[in-house]
Order: structure tokens, then sequence, then C-alpha cells
């Protein structure tokens, strides 16, 4: 046996890609950032997003999650923030469609990180991500703490690599409808729609719980 399993990553990779690729939250938010506010904020998010990775990963690799994911009114209580979160962020959409300026002027790199933050730490499913996929992939490895830790950063840089270029991408969109009105106010409205229907899914899963 080896310390750590190299052998089970190309497997965790692909495994990775797959479930990442699937529409969801997280890739949903990316696209929302990238269309009301541009690739600066994209990539800022997407920072966000991946530290929120990195926490539930620590959690999950200190042998907490378990415990978390065993408390039926603590992710209760996450999951009613996270909506009630992606409709502020609707709401501040829609206003900026409203005033036909875009906010991303008046927002600094450092908060879209600490929203993107937000938007992942309110997502508890990527607690039971983590639960359910990393053990998967122990393999033969002697030191499990490490083989999920390695796993884990792999599972991170592929998300800030493939949602990060998706919100480039979206954020593409959004600086060459700049300079028009109504295009802006066009993109800040799909984003609102985005937001609000994140919001919608949250709450449905509250009550088909």
């Amino acid at each position: 046996m080896t310390t750590i399993d190299l052998s089970v990553v190309p497997g965790f990779v692909l495994a990775v890609i797959l479930i990442l690729i699937a529409p969801g939250p997280d890739l949903a938010y990316m696209v929302a950032v990238g269309l009301g506010n541009g690739r600066r904020a994209a990539l800022s998010a997407i920072a966000g997003i991946c530290s929120g990775m990195g926490i539930y990963a620590l959690i999950v690799i200190a042998g907490l999650g378990i415990i978390v994911a065993s408390s039926p009114l603590a992710l209760t209580v996450i999951k009613i923030f996270g909506a009630g979160y992606l409709l502020w962020l609707a709401t501040g959409a829609i206003r900026s469609a409203r005033t036909a300026a875009g906010n991303q002027r008046s927002l600094v790199a450092g908060r879209w990180y600490l929203q993107g933050l937000l938007v992942s730490l309110t997502n508890p499913k990527l607690l039971f991500f983590f639960l359910a996929l990393l053990p998967q992939f122990i393999g033969e490895a002697s030191s499990p703490t490490l083989q999920l830790a390695l796993l884990s950063v792999i599972d991170i840089l592929i998300e800030f690599v493939l949602y990060g270029t998706v919100g480039l991408f979206a954020g593409s969109f959004q600086s060459r409808f700049a300079d028009s009105a109504r295009g802006g106010r066009l993109l800040h409205y799909i984003s609102a729609g985005v937001y609000s229907a994140l919001a919608a899914l949250v709450v449905v899963d509250l009550f088909l719980q």
C-alpha cells in the first residue's frame, strides 16, 4: 500500500466532470453572475464558490460531515437562508435592470467573492456530494486523510476551471451589451430569473424532505 493511491484519480476526474456538467445551482449562478456583471465578477465569484467547497471538504475530511448531515434542523436552516439570499440577489438584479446601470461598477471583486462563498456554503448538497463521492476513491491508500485531501483539491480545481470558463463565456456577452441600456436591462432580468429559479428549487426541495 502507498500513502496515496493515484491509480483512482483518472476515474475520479471523469466522475467529477460528469457530475459538474449537469445543470446545477453553482453552474446556473455562474451564468447569472457572468451575464449580469461581467468576467471579473465571474472570476471572483467562482473563487468564492471554490472556497466554500474547500470548507465543506475540510469538514468531511475532519470526520464532522456525518455529524452535520445527521442534523435535519441545521440543514433546513441553511437551505432557508440560502433561498432568502438568492431572492435578495434576484431583487438586486431587478433594481439594476430598472436603473439600466450595471451594479458591477459598485461592487468590488471582494464582494463578488463573498457572494460566491455564501452561495456555496448555503448549498448543503455539497456536503453530501463530498460524503458520497470521496470515500469511493480511497483505493489502496494507507492514509485516507491524505487521499481525501488530494481528491478534494482535484475536485475544486476542476470546478474552478470548468465553471470559471462558463462564467467568463457568459461575461463576454455582458461586455458586448454593456453600452446598450436595453441589452443591459435584459441581461440583468435574465440574472434575476436564474436567481429566482434557484431559490424556488431550494424551497421545493424543502417541501419534498
